[in-house]
């Protein structure tokens, strides 16, 4: 008869992203996460049998909760220019107001970008993250075009404030979003 888990898979991937998210994906070893979970070394191999598979369910744990997040955040926010904003603001929270560990974030991008899989998932979301953003146009000339734009311009925010690092990311994110509908006229 199995023995009774004492951490639920999802309790277990918590753990798992919060040491990636403090040291990084290589420091993901099965000796780490049997230290931070109180986990034998050879249970975490029967779940995860490699440490690559580990990871990749961590990361898709990690991709489920910004689906999650997402399409929260897509049905709360107004359909307008100013519920764009909203959205993506509202996507920004969790990366922190501290550059430096943003920065260690992006390695986990790395691992998204090496796994197919992990990337896949990125794509999706992409796809569904610009339907909802391309919503907040809808009486515009081409809203998806909009929305490609207006993401892109989101993302290289992030990039520029991890650069300046000049106050809450949320704050910076927010200002560069309104300069971006400005610019275009929206």
């Amino acid at each position: 008869m199995p023995r009774r888990r004492t951490l639920s898979d999802e309790q277990l991937l918590a753990m798992v992203l919060a040491l990636i998210h403090a040291e990084g994906p290589d420091a993901a070893t099965f000796a780490a996460v049997a230290k931070a979970s109180g986990l034998s070394g050879s249970t975490l191999v029967q779940r995860f049998a490699t440490k690559a598979a580990m990871l990749r369910a961590a990361l898709l744990h990690a991709w489920d909760r910004l689906d999650a997040q997402t399409a929260h955040l897509a049905d709360s926010v107004a359909k307008t220019p100013e519920g764009a904003v909203a959205l993506l603001v509202g996507l920004s929270q969790d990366y922190g107001d501290d550059a430096a560990a943003y920065g260690e974030g992006l390695l986990v991008l790395r691992e998204d970008f090496r796994d197919p899989v992990l990337r896949a998932r990125g794509a999706a979301w992409g796809t569904t993250l610009t339907a909802a953003v391309a919503q907040c146009f809808g009486s515009a000339k081409a809203p998806e075009t909009i929305a490609r734009l207006m993401l892109s311009q989101w993302q290289g925010s992030l990039t520029w404030w991890g650069f300046g690092a000049g106050g809450p990311v949320a704050a910076y994110v927010e200002t560069e979003l309104r300069r971006f509908l400005s610019a275009v006229e929206i």
